[in-house]
């Protein structure tokens, strides 16, 4: 497969609608991810597209930045850490767009003498499967509960990354609680949707954006983009519909 590999800058962005995941630029959600995306490009977040030869339309995408300015509660510093990566179309699946983005990310990587990559995966659909990396040889450096995986390949012998003590954070979150990151467009979505819902539940619902790597790092559940809360415990651990927002309150006898 012939392809192109484009780097998505500040100058570029607005070129490649491809590159806030899916959402409508006439959504809400849209300009906010923008102006995140160009926050953390001064960060050193690097957002690529796979053109495959003769498409339009961007088939692959990788998300990425160091350990350091990572929007996940994890400890992964010398490495750089994949946020996201997906192919779009049935039509590209199993065609190893994945691997010629993981194995762009290793170069780069080892471009900048760092001790290699890392990213958190799960079973659950709205994350990457480990098989993906375990197949590029990545191996499992950290596990947490209910079903988070930490991998990492290597390029020089290093401490492993690992997760940070989220479940200590956790505890501290009483009353019912909706944290999250504009890292997914998605959850800014579901976000910017949420005032009317919780006027007319009459809802006391306390939201809290993760603005800095470090209170993402510190977050009370490991995928830190979205998390919600009640009473210190963990209701949903990902992005989530109004719908099924409006089903887990009623099974909590919240509404």
């Amino acid at each position: 497969m012939q392809y192109r590999i484009v780097t998505i800058d500040k100058d570029n962005l607005s070129q490649h609608p491809q590159a806030i995941c899916f959402i409508n630029p006439k959504q809400r959600s849209f300009p906010l991810k923008i102006e995140w995306i160009k926050q953390q490009l001064k960060n050193g977040l690097v957002i690529k597209l796979l053109y495959p030869e003769g498409e339009r339309r961007a088939q692959g995408f990788i998300e990425y930045i160091s350990g350091e300015n990572a929007y996940r509660a994890v400890s992964a510093q010398g490495y750089l850490f994949i946020h996201c990566i997906f192919v779009y179309s049935a039509k590209y699946k199993n065609k190893g767009i994945g691997t010629i983005l993981i194995n762009d990310c290793l170069k780069e990587a080892a471009s900048q003498s760092l001790d290699g990559v890392a990213v958190m995966c799960s079973g659950d659909a709205f994350m990457a499967k480990p098989e993906l990396f375990t197949k590029n040889g990545f191996i499992v450096a950290d596990k947490t509960g209910p079903d988070f995986s930490l991998l990492v390949k290597q390029i020089r012998k290093a401490p492993l990354p690992q997760f940070n003590d989220w479940k200590t954070a956790l505890k501290s979150y009483q009353g019912l609680h909706i944290i999250y990151s504009r890292q997914c467009p998605w959850v800014a979505r579901f976000v910017a949707e949420l005032d009317s819902f919780v006027k007319e539940k009459g809802l006391k619902l306390t939201v809290t954006e993760l603005k800095t790597p470090a209170e993402a790092q510190a977050a009370p559940s490991p995928y830190a983009t979205f998390i919600l809360i009640n009473e210190g415990r963990i209701l949903a651990d990902h992005y989530i519909s109004m719908t099924r927002f409006n089903n887990i309150l009623k099974k909590e006898k919240l509404i």
